[in-house]
């Protein structure tokens, strides 16, 4: 691997892995709307109304578990929802009422929830509320593609022939690797002071492979000291007999930091990007 040229590795870097599902997972945006759906079309009867204060009122006294959905109109999850305006501070909570029926009339009045009723800006408050959670569930991007480089090593791990729990494993800690394999990481875990996490270890019959993931669509100062931290781990788990790191990380975001990462990546004997990946770097270096 030694005769592996940088720019070229770095240029074959990638600018997303979004899968189709990254999008929205609609899946769970159905399943959020089908569990108040009755509520929502009970306060569908709210729409057009030309008195909705007073028909507000009735059907919060007789249904008083429609409360629970106003939150969401506004597109904010969670039972509590915080208003001040010149006559005071107000914390409502939609799930048990801690003030009056009026006191939450002035709510909907002041939000505009009760206009966009009246004056039929929405047609049906479930269609309306599948909306809101699309978007809501849009936030959840971050989350899905903070894990998509994960998914995708794993899936490679999988090709290359490692079972689950048999032979690879999935976020496991210095403490129980040292623990599972009896083998002293110290020098890696500063003593056994620090809780270091990996994402991935492959176990072979020779050899512990300890594996991080990530990938960086932008750039910023962690890319720095990602790359910085992670050839320092590289360093300290080449003096371990039995143990390797191994890095596998990818995206454009890099080219800013590409400084750091070439310091790695010409110290760092196992660091591979997707390309590697798809190359089927996974069958060469677990033996």
């Amino acid at each position: 691997m030694a005769s592996r040229n940088f720019e070229d590795w770095l240029g074959k870097f990638r600018a997303s892995i979004s899968s189709y599902d990254y999008y929205i997972d609609f899946k769970k945006v159905v399943s959020n709307v089908e569990e108040i759906k009755v509520e929502l079309n009970i306060l569908n009867s709210l729409i057009g109304s030309k008195n909705i204060e007073a028909e507000f009122e009735a059907i919060v006294k007789r249904y008083p578990e429609t409360l629970a959905c106003i939150p969401l109109l506004l597109a904010v999850r969670g039972n509590e929802i915080y208003a001040q305006d010149e006559n005071g501070a107000f914390l409502y909570n939609f799930k048990k009422m801690n003030y009056s029926i009026e006191q939450y009339k002035v709510f909907m009045r002041k939000t505009g929830l009760f206009d966009m009723l009246a004056n039929h800006l929405v047609n049906n408050l479930v269609d309306y509320v599948l909306g809101i959670e699309t978007g809501l569930d849009s936030n959840g991007r971050k989350n899905r593609g903070g894990h998509q480089m994960e998914d995708l090593v794993e899936k490679y791990i999988k090709t290359a022939g490692f079972i689950k729990d048999v032979n690879y494993f999935k976020e496991m800690y210095l403490v129980d690797i040292e623990k599972k394999w009896g083998i002293n990481l110290s020098a890696i875990s500063n003593k056994g002071k620090a809780a270091k996490r990996f994402d991935y270890v492959v176990k072979t019959d020779n050899m512990i492979y300890a594996i991080e993931t990530n990938f960086y669509g932008g750039g910023g100062s962690k890319l720095n000291e990602t790359a910085r931290s992670y050839k320092m781990l590289s360093q300290e788990a080449d003096t371990v007999p039995g143990f390797t790191f191994v890095w596998f990380t990818d995206g454009i975001g890099w080219k800013s930091a590409r400084g750091n990462l070439r310091e790695t990546f010409e110290v760092m004997e196992h660091i591979y990007s997707i390309d590697d990946m798809e190359n089927g770097i996974m069958k060469e270096i677990f033996k």
